[in-house]
């Protein structure tokens, strides 16, 4: 692992283990070092990312109770062999619609709601293709630890209208494949979902 990856590490580490402290320490005393442990924690981070340290609290700090992954789930949709990516509103990349899973609702089911709310299509996610570690696949390295949940599902209608996250989306065959937000999925990641739809598929983890 190089340098800037362990002094990364070392930062992630001091704040969970300070998030988890103030979560469910007690004693005054501990609380206001799980603080202070927590405050060098985003020094750090805004030391190593370049981020003003306001902004890196917000973001690096922001969250409460038992530090866990957040998940985002990914639908890959197919028709005539080619799979369905949208077109990012806000940039020139493409990407299998997906997102933030929601806390109310199941994976499977943020998978339809993506899927209806970026595309356009009604779907019945019918198999896991891969639940991984966003960091051991996608770029870049970030310091929210991320589990991405990939879908294989059926396409059962499609009406797409253009929204605030996607202005277009279309079906591309594997060897022909546009700009990819390498940040939400990689080639790779794209070549895994094609793969998937055969019977004997394993789903892959971590």
């Amino acid at each position: 692992m190089k340098e800037w990856d362990k002094f990364t590490h070392w930062a992630i580490s001091l704040q969970s283990i300070a998030q988890n402290g103030l979560t469910y320490g007690k004693d005054a005393f501990d609380l206001e070092r799980y603080q202070q442990v927590r405050e060098i924690a985003a020094e750090m981070m805004s030391a190593r990312s370049g981020l003003p340290l306001k902004q890196t609290k917000k973001l690096f700090c922001g969250d409460e109770g038992y530090q866990t992954p957040k998940i985002d789930t990914r639908a890959a949709i197919f028709k005539d062999n080619k799979i369905l990516l949208v077109h990012e509103t806000m940039s020139d990349d493409w990407s299998l619609p997906g997102g933030w899973c929601d806390a109310y609702i199941s994976a499977t089911e943020n998978c339809i709601k993506e899927a209806r709310e970026e595309a356009g299509v009604e779907v019945k996610p019918i198999k896991l293709i891969a639940f991984q570690d966003r960091n051991k696949h996608n770029k870049p390295i970030l310091a929210t630890k991320i589990m991405k949940a990939f879908f294989l599902c059926e396409l059962k209608s499609e009406n797409f209208a253009k929204n605030i996250e996607t202005d277009k989306y279309g079906y591309f065959a594997l060897d022909n494949l546009p700009k990819l937000s390498l940040t939400r999925n990689t080639p790779e990641q794209i070549k895994m979902c094609f793969k998937a739809r055969k019977n004997n598929w394993q789903t892959l983890f971590d």
